[in-house]
């Protein structure tokens, strides 16, 4: 995080070097560095499919989303993905965290835009004051990624002490039926966030 946020100095001193977070038991962590997520996708890709030898489709059309996924956190500034690959029963949680890095001078805030966005201001315990944004997206009809279920994502801006740089906290999920308590465990994840 050191080389994101140098060169965004304040007079507040120095900028932390780096941050910790605490997800759920079930959550694989992929780095965003290039190349450094080839390993990580393989494992969760084996860890999903499991004792599902006739899978080998759905199994490559994971992997390869799993990889469009860390390559536009990648090229978005993310710097790690999270992916839950826990289930209740027979169904799987279905959610995500991706962690960016916005550097100095991007101006960067959380605006509400629209009737189905929440926003308020939360005060993070371990890392201080922090912008939070509740969006809940039903996709079109055509939608070029194919999805057809309402996506919630949670959105907590926090400034990176001593900098200028915003650290971004970004979740989702599909799971309409379990938006209001996977935003609850989103907030557990995001009160745990602290500085380095």
């Amino acid at each position: 995080m050191a080389d994101a946020v140098a060169g965004g100095l304040t007079d507040g001193g120095l900028p932390p070097t780096d941050y910790g977070l605490v997800v759920p038991d079930g959550w694989f962590r992929i780095p965003l560095e290039p190349d450094g997520w080839k390993g990580p996708i393989k494992a969760l890709t084996e860890r999903v499919f499991d004792g599902q030898d006739d899978a080998v489709l759905l199994k490559r059309e994971f992997s390869k989303a799993l990889r469009a996924r860390a390559e536009e956190g990648h090229d978005n500034g993310g710097v790690e993905l999270y992916i839950s690959a826990t289930s209740i029963g027979p169904v799987p949680l279905s959610s995500s965290l991706l962690v960016t890095v916005v550097p100095p001078g991007q101006g960067f805030r959380l605006d509400a835009r629209g009737s189905s966005q929440q926003i308020s201001a939360v005060e993070l315990p371990f890392a201080g004051p922090a912008t939070m944004r509740r969006t809940r997206t039903v996709p079109v009809v055509d939608d070029s990624s194919g999805n057809r279920l309402p996506v919630t994502v949670v959105d907590y801006a926090v400034s990176v002490p001593g900098t200028e740089a915003v650290l971004l906290l970004t979740f989702s999920t599909s799971l309409d039926m379990f938006a209001d308590a996977l935003v609850e465990l989103f907030e557990a994840v995001a009160k745990s966030l602290h500085w380095k």
